[in-house]
């Protein structure tokens, strides 16, 4: 099996089978909504950090199986990472999907299947949309100084 074949399975499975979708609505976690009106993706993502540590994030939306499987894998990469390595995280994915590879790829985790999106330019922001939610959730959070 190639990787790029590797890589549509990742996604596919992601897509199909996604890993901590639906909220919870609670309110030890932080809400973020974003869209892309562009494609109709819309994206919603709750994040419970604890002591510096990412300890849950919960994804529900629509949009493309790139959007979606996306927020699947973004929810399990940052989980259970520090702020500050999820942050790192996020920055180096929106490089992968640019096309520029993270000096620690193995860092990314699956997250490494979305590389090709670098070839379609109008599916970064597909790929993108729930990392850029869960950053503004941190970044909110840390704001509150909760």
């Amino acid at each position: 099996m190639d990787l790029n074949t590797l890589y549509r399975t990742v996604i596919m499975d992601n897509y199909k089978n996604p890993k901590n979708k639906g909220l919870v609505k609670s309110d030890k976690y932080h809400f973020v909504h974003l869209n892309n009106p562009s494609c109709g993706d819309d994206m919603n993502v709750e994040l419970y950090i604890e002591n510096g540590i990412v300890k849950e994030i919960h994804h529900d939306g629509k949009g493309c199986s790139i959007c979606c499987s996306s927020a699947s894998v973004m929810s399990d990469v940052l989980t259970g990472k520090t702020v500050e390595e999820a942050k790192a995280i996020i920055l180096d994915f929106y490089g992968l999907v640019m096309g520029n590879l993270p000096e620690d790829e193995d860092r990314l985790g699956e997250a490494i299947a979305y590389m090709g999106v670098k070839d379609f330019p109008a599916r970064i922001k597909c790929a993108t949309l729930s990392w850029k939610a869960i950053e503004k959730a941190i970044e909110e959070v840390e704001a509150s100084g909760k």
